[in-house]
């Protein structure tokens, strides 16, 4: 499959041909026209550990409700859209999710601010908590529209992955 995807980061815009083929057990990646092997496992929701190139990365990746993707590493936080919407949004559209959600901490960290208060009405995307982690902030978003139900953890707190910190309904 192969896609072109704009790349948005503190460098400004660039834009990627990606084209992924799996090979046995590995992928095989084409960046631009140039091959490197890569190889990806979800360790956690929404994070991935990938060898590219020989070289080992640790990603968060968030779908955003416009159908782009919020790409975070240790050094770097870029958006990623595909240039040919259709495709993805066909696949992973910019749908909300329905019902009360739990909303969990997708690392450890030590949560710095909450910007949300219990019974006030949040749309999807917006920021709910932010969550310092390996020096980086990490404001953790509603997955829906909807109501802020209850507020799991305060400021200061320290939390694991999978730890709630609010639910919304």
């Amino acid at each position: 499959m192969k896609h072109e995807i704009q790349l948005t980061g503190s460098a400004g815009k660039e834009t990627r041909v990606v084209e992924l083929r799996r090979e046995g057990t590995t992928w095989r990646a084409l960046i631009d026209g140039n091959p490197l092997e890569a190889d990806a496992a979800e360790v956690a929701p929404h994070t991935f550990s990938i060898l590219l190139g020989g070289k080992s990365y640790e990603l968060r990746v968030t779908p955003m409700p416009d159908g782009s993707l919020k790409i975070q590493s240790a050094h770097a936080e870029l958006t990623a859209q595909v240039l040919d919407p259709r495709e993805w949004r066909g696949r992973h559209g910019a749908l909300e999710v329905q019902g009360r959600q739990q909303v969990v901490a997708p690392m450890p960290g030590k949560i710095v601010r909450i910007l949300v208060q219990a019974g006030e009405a949040v749309e999807a995307g917006q920021g709910l908590v932010v969550v310092e982690a390996m020096k980086m902030q990490n404001e953790i978003r509603s997955p829906k529209s909807g109501k802020v139900e209850k507020i799991a953890a305060k400021e200061g707190d320290t939390v694991n992955a999978g730890d709630v910190l609010v639910w919304v309904d």
